[in-house]
């Protein structure tokens, strides 16, 4: 099976999808950064009801840090709200476009209801490919389109 088969046809579920962790929306910046912090991970899911209401990522803290932020203040007014979000029956395909589109390294995977069952990422995709084709990663060239500085020759 060639690579853009592969892709469309597995699904997100062979990402092997790291488990969401959420949080309330009453929670703190500081409380999401701690529990960040805890599972080791870049991401919590911002969850009402337990229905997916936003996603707040390492970028975000570095966003509040960069400005002297209040890591007081209420997840609910620094979160992604509404993310983009796939289902674990999306194709990879689907959740690259949608990352690449989106500027995302990860992505909220959600059942029917709305509800948070992981997330993907940008690591985990690799993992992926390098998994399923290690002899087309291993073997690319350190420089995709190797040119020369200085004319060769007389």
């Amino acid at each position: 099976m060639d690579l853009y088969e592969s892709l469309t046809t597995d699904t997100v579920a062979h990402l092997n999808p790291a488990p969401a962790v959420a949080i309330d929306p009453d929670s703190t910046v500081a409380d999401a950064v701690a529990k960040m912090r805890d599972h080791r991970i870049g991401s919590v899911v911002i969850c009402r009801s337990e229905r997916l209401v936003g996603i707040f990522t390492e970028r975000d803290a570095l966003r509040i840090m960069a400005k002297g932020g209040d890591f007081g203040a209420s997840i609910e007014t620094v979160m992604t709200a509404n993310p983009v979000a796939v289902t674990s029956s999306d194709s990879i395909w689907a959740a690259l476009t949608r990352m690449y589109e989106g500027g995302y390294r990860r992505m909220p995977i959600t059942d029917s209801e709305g509800r948070p069952t992981g997330i993907v990422s940008t690591r985990r995709i690799v993992h992926y490919l390098v998994e399923h084709f290690p002899t087309a990663v291993y073997n690319l060239p350190p420089v995709a389109q190797p040119t020369t500085r200085d004319r060769e020759g007389a």
